[in-house]
């Protein structure tokens, strides 16, 4: 397995009153999200290891291979990258196809196939048409496509959905979730929406004020770094799970992992698919002893690991244990005391809602 290592420091403004100052390993498999607030640096991260940033010192190296150190700083053409920004920029003089057969000609390396990319990315309907004539999803998706065809050994993602309505961005993520999935490239994703990094997201780093003050992976990070992830409403557990079983009568299907297994909507997916699962900490109640006659479908074991104050006074969060895997309930402290509630008791969760996010 390959790496990413940054060690960055760069100060900017006439008064140096933003400072970038981080170094930490970046996995170069799967997806890792960068996520902070506005301000934090993560763009600036992204131009950092473009070698976009003529003024960053430190030492960037990927997969052996030194990008910047005290003798060198390697130009953004001899980095074996693709970066999509927030606005696509496409040749506007070229169709669709033309603006992917230049791409595909600068290739430094024999990239992957241009019709499975079209496929991919479901551009078939668009090849003929001039950027002026795309949606702000479909120009997402054009540029995407281009970044793939030019054969990067990195791709870098900086808030691709930001400036698209909800209806676009409904839009593409389908095809960002194939991506991510499919792809054997690793990626770099910048975004400051929780649901996106959910969806996508492998590996988690967190920035703050140009520091990143946490990373790993982003099923721990979910669970350890909640205070930082925003709003309690937020505050949820992710569960990769094998879709093992359908119940065709009640349009449902049953996913397991390795501290059970969960009853969620009929999404279409085949057997053996391979679902992330997202759960709200708000969605999940308690109980002392196994419920019966319960309209709640989902109810597992488990065990009480530790219990946390909440942001809001009343509330407090419950975090426990299934296998290998972690869950969060959102209860009141009154809930909290009249169950007493305490590490390492074993008690029941009840799921009021599992969402299936890829």
């Amino acid at each position: 397995m390959g790496k990413l290592d940054v060690n960055l420091q760069l100060q900017r403004g006439s008064r140096k009153d933003f400072q970038l100052n981080l170094a930490l390993p970046i996995p170069t498999t799967g997806v890792t999200g960068i996520f902070g607030p506005s301000g934090s640096g993560k763009t600036t991260l992204l131009r950092c290891i473009a070698g976009l940033e003529s003024q960053v010192s430190g030492a960037i190296s990927f997969n052996g291979q030194t990008w910047l150190d005290e003798r060198q700083h390697l130009p953004c053409h001899q980095r074996p990258i693709a970066y999509v920004f927030q606005e696509a920029s496409l040749f506007p003089h070229l169709n669709v196809a033309g603006n992917l057969r230049y791409a595909q000609k600068r290739a430094r390396d024999s990239g992957p196939d241009l019709d499975a990319v079209v496929e991919l990315l479901g551009l078939a309907p668009l090849l003929q048409r001039q950027p002026d004539r795309l949606s702000g999803g479909e120009r997402q998706r054009v540029a995407i496509a281009r970044a793939l065809l030019a054969a990067p050994q990195l791709l870098l993602m900086d808030e691709p959905l930001s400036g698209l309505d909800p209806a676009r961005k409904a839009e593409i993520l389908p095809y960002l979730e194939t991506l991510c999935r499919d792809s054997a490239i690793p990626i770099l994703y910048v975004s400051h929406s929780l649901d996106e990094i959910c969806r996508l997201a492998d590996h988690l780093v967190l920035m703050d004020s140009g520091r990143a003050v946490a990373q790993g992976p982003l099923s721990d990070m979910l669970i350890q770094e909640r205070h930082r992830l925003g709003e309690k409403d937020e505050v949820s557990a992710v569960i990769d799970a094998d879709l093992v079983a359908r119940d065709t009568q009640w349009h449902l299907m049953q996913c397991a992992f390795d501290g059970g297994a969960l009853w969620v909507r009929d999404s279409g997916d085949a057997i053996g698919s391979r679902l992330r699962l997202r759960i709200r900490a708000q969605d999940v109640s308690l109980s002392l002893a196994q419920p019966q006659d319960s309209s709640i479908v989902n109810i597992l074991p488990c065990q009480i690991c530790a219990i946390h104050d909440d942001f809001a006074e009343a509330m407090q969060i419950v975090e426990l244990t299934l296998g290998q895997q972690q869950l969060l309930a959102r209860l009141t402290r009154r809930s909290v005391h009249s169950l007493a509630l305490r590490a390492g008791m074993s008690v029941y969760a009840q799921l009021k809602s599992v969402a299936i996010i890829r």
